[in-house]
């Protein structure tokens, strides 16, 4: 009798040990012992549903997209070029005609010139000979650009004295007109958006 009491003492101590252990995991549940999560019902039965993230599909470029980029590539990286010597010239150019604004002499005028002249052939004669056509023509609409006036208004203004052989060997080495204009909300739109970048690239300031 009394090992029997034992032993039911002692599966009465186990249960109540084992219903005390439930409780203590039960309450040391963690964050992620539950998951909340969207749901769909869909023909009566409760689907998990996720919000996959976009995929990007491209597709082949046509004949005249691959002819337009290719355009465009050539554009930009002949303003990247040029782009420097036509602010350079333009500096030069706004300054003269600035001191040029107060001289009415023209010997004066004429000697004063001669004396920016060699400024300009150091900084631009060996540059030029080594641009393309193409980009020769696109340095001289960023002349326009820079200074406000084509390159046949510059050589009109100064014809004689100043880089007249200059331009007219640049119109004749890239055989392009002198009287190229720069319309920057017109033909020159695209261009001048490639201006504005290059400008930001390197700190240019308008």
């Amino acid at each position: 009798m009394i090992r029997l009491f034992k032993y039911k003492l002692l599966c009465l101590l186990l249960i109540i040990l084992g219903a005390a252990t439930d409780q203590s995991l039960y309450a040391q549940q963690g964050v992620y012992d539950t998951i909340v999560s969207s749901a769909v019902i869909y023909q009566g039965d409760t689907i998990e549903a996720k919000t996959l993230q976009s995929v990007l599909l491209f597709r082949r470029l046509s004949d005249d997209q691959r002819r337009a980029r290719a355009e465009w590539t050539r554009l930009r990286n002949a303003i990247y070029v040029t782009f420097p010597y036509a602010k350079r010239a333009g500096i030069v150019m706004n300054d003269i005609n600035t001191h040029l604004a107060g001289v009415n002499d023209k010997e004066e005028r004429k000697k004063y010139i001669r004396s920016r002249e060699k400024e300009l052939r150091k900084d631009f004669s060996d540059p030029i000979t080594n641009l393309s056509v193409y980009q020769g023509k696109v340095l001289m609409k960023l002349i326009n650009r820079e200074t406000g006036n084509n390159c046949y208004e510059i050589i009109k203004e100064y014809k004689g004295a100043f880089t007249a052989r200059f331009y007219q060997t640049v119109a004749f080495f890239f055989g392009s007109s002198l009287k190229q204009a720069y319309d920057k909300e017109g033909d020159e739109k695209e261009m001048e958006k490639i201006v504005k970048e290059v400008e930001r690239m390197y700190g240019y300031r308008s």
